[in-house]
């Protein structure tokens, strides 16, 4: 493997004479060598090429799409569409504090500061009034989680997994994260969507150190399944486990009917995925996408212009150059000529970072929660997301969906050709790399 450096330091003794130069060209061919298979890896071994044999708007359209993705179809639930901090954080505080039996709660981010301050208070007071805590924590994304944290919560009985921890030894692991976002309470109330226990998301994406995001308030059985999935990531933490699932009271009004998919690589499973493209196959009108870190396959770009051949209106909304991943922001804008030139419209967010994950397809279904749409979500994460038949949710979403748009740039075909040369750099370079971001 290192026969490169040997051969150089035969023919340039100036490199054999200094060791320190000689062990940085060896860690920069292993880490090329390492890269190199990483990308190889996570390209698509096929490209995936999946129509619908009936439209969103088709009776059997739930009982079809649920079979498809392995989900159980379940209706009576209501929704309440939370937009940003101001209205997240006080709703999931309160059901914390209101919780008389358990609670379950999964993560990516958990920083420190004022809002990661008031979850360990909250959930705290819950452990020492009686109630089960069950918490998921990946080991990644709260790296930089005081210790503190963890030892006020497993003081009073907290039951913490500290999910796929990697060391030297364990590097392959670094690439698999638990991304979800779950909250149940007492079985009946539940929340997902994109917002991490971090002061970023606090109050209302007013300026641009504060984010734009979407999270859901959920009481019926879907909060059930959620529950489910949370207990797929909480067995094998270190300890027993017997999971606790209450069957949640139906909403006498419901429009809906609704199914949780997981995406969940260390299981294999890869459902999320084929519901993005089982829905984008399905639509026959419109479909409206929120999402960061937006970056296509094969697969996924194929799904989206035979949609566009089909006379569908394709609108996406993503985060602008106000990111927390600029090397991603690259790998997504290599589409955009492609996509533009299909007839795609694309919008990128102004005020501040656009995290908010949401799909609707014919202003009837209804997809949203922990995923993005890219590769890492849809096939290296564990993700959860909740899909739903319902005109009433639909219409809120793109209420939302329409606001935010008045607040962003339209990209022409035009105007994108027109772009630096040194963007089209980055765009290319870091295009090798969109399928591990």
């Amino acid at each position: 493997m290192l026969d490169g450096v040997q051969k150089a330091e035969a023919r340039y003794p100036l490199i054999a004479r200094h060791p320190r130069l000689v062990l940085l060209l060896k860690i920069a061919l292993i880490a090329a060598i390492v890269t190199a298979t990483v990308l190889a890896i996570a390209q698509d071994q096929q490209t995936v090429e999946l129509r619908s044999a009936i439209s969103v708007e088709d009776p059997a359209a739930p009982e079809y799409l649920a079979t498809l993705v392995a989900a159980d179809l379940v209706d009576g639930d209501t929704y309440d569409v939370l937009v940003n901090g101001d209205q997240v954080f006080p709703a999931m505080l309160q059901a914390i504090d209101g919780a008389r039996e358990r609670i379950s709660f999964e993560t990516y981010i958990y920083d420190e500061g004022r809002v990661g301050d008031q979850f360990t208070d909250a959930l705290e007071r819950a452990a020492r009034r009686g109630v089960t805590v069950n918490i998921i924590l990946d080991a990644l994304g709260t790296g930089s989680m005081d210790k503190h944290h963890f030892e006020r919560l497993q003081k009073v009985g907290c039951h913490i997994v500290n999910f796929n921890p990697t060391a030297w030894y364990t590097l392959e692991e670094l690439n698999y994260r638990t991304h979800r976002k779950i909250l149940v309470v007492d079985g009946a109330v539940a929340f997902t969507g994109g917002v991490g226990v971090a002061d970023h998301w606090l109050g209302n994406a007013q300026d641009r150190e504060h984010w734009r995001d979407t999270h859901v308030r959920i009481e019926g059985p879907i909060a059930r399944i959620l529950e489910a999935a949370f207990y797929e990531n909480f067995v094998g933490g270190g300890f027993t486990v017997t999971p606790v699932l209450t069957e949640p009271g139906r909403a006498h009004d419901a429009d809906d009917q609704a199914m949780v998919v997981r995406s969940s690589p260390s299981s294999g499973a890869s459902d999320l995925k084929r519901l993005y493209l089982l829905a984008i196959a399905m639509a026959r009108h419109s479909i409206e996408i929120s999402s960061p870190y937006f970056v296509t396959d094969e697969s996924t770009m194929w799904a989206l212009d035979d949609a566009r051949q089909r006379g569908v209106t394709i609108r996406i909304l993503v985060e602008s150059d106000i990111t927390d991943h600029k090397s991603v922001k690259y790998a997504s804008r290599d589409a955009y000529d492609d996509m533009l030139d299909g007839g795609i419209q694309i919008y990128e967010y102004r005020p501040t970072m656009m995290h908010a994950k949401t799909m609707v397809v014919d202003g009837l279904l209804n997809i949203f929660g922990s995923a993005n749409f890219d590769n890492r979500s849809l096939e290296l994460n564990d993700e959860v997301n909740v899909a739903v038949f319902s005109r009433r949710l639909a219409a809120r979403f793109l209420q939302d969906f329409d606001n935010d748009l008045r607040a962003s740039h339209k990209w022409t075909l035009a105007t994108w050709r027109e772009r630096p040369y040194s963007d089209r750099v980055h765009e290319y370079f870091w295009s090798f790399f969109g399928e591990v971001f």
